[in-house]
């Protein structure tokens, strides 16, 4: 398959964010609905920036912090993304995973001996698939993530490949972690 013959929208996908509070009369309530703003959009993968918490533990009230957008979630905090993953087929791998990783300041890239999309961050993260299926790589092996499938990911060397025709949205909880 071509790049030309895969119809791919990674680039266009908005996730919505809509947020709960509490009313003057102390009622909760929808304080928000929108469409996020705050994305990267690469040739790698398109990231929506849901929330970001500076440290934990937060007032129920605060708001996320979205001014930066970074794979690399503050000390004591977390980032929650949408991430879509267009098929491989799609783009130029062995080139652009990299640069995405670069642009998007992912914490630790690849070392010279390692698949270029090869990359680990310090952080523990919680990856759900929403749709479609991606594998999930490590330096001994890979194995296949479908819908509603979750994947703990522990600060371990890894990359992702959809094999597929089509987009694959997961939701990635990315708490900050020491080594």
């Amino acid at each position: 398959m071509t790049k030309a013959q895969v119809a791919s929208d990674h680039r266009t996908m908005r996730a919505r964010r809509v947020v709960t509070g509490v009313d003057a009369q102390g009622r909760s309530t929808f304080v928000s609905d929108e469409v996020v703003e705050e994305r990267f959009v690469g040739d790698a993968f398109t990231v929506n920036m849901v929330w970001r918490v500076g440290g934990i533990p937060i007032p129920v009230d605060a708001i996320g912090a979205f001014r930066e957008i970074t794979n690399v979630p503050p000390e004591r905090g977390f980032n929650f993304f949408i991430t879509t993953f267009p098929p491989d087929s799609s783009w130029d791998y062995s080139k652009d995973y990299a640069k995405s990783l670069t642009e998007l300041q992912a914490d630790a890239a690849a070392g010279s001996q390692d698949d270029p999309s090869m990359h680990a961050t310090n952080t523990l993260d919680i990856i759900v698939v929403i749709s479609g299926e991606v594998f999930a790589c490590v330096e001994t092996g890979e194995i296949l993530l479908r819908q509603g499938d979750t994947l703990i990911q522990r600060g371990t060397k890894h990359t992702w490949h959809n094999r597929t025709s089509s987009d694959c949205v997961v939701a990635a909880f990315m708490a900050s972690a020491k080594r």
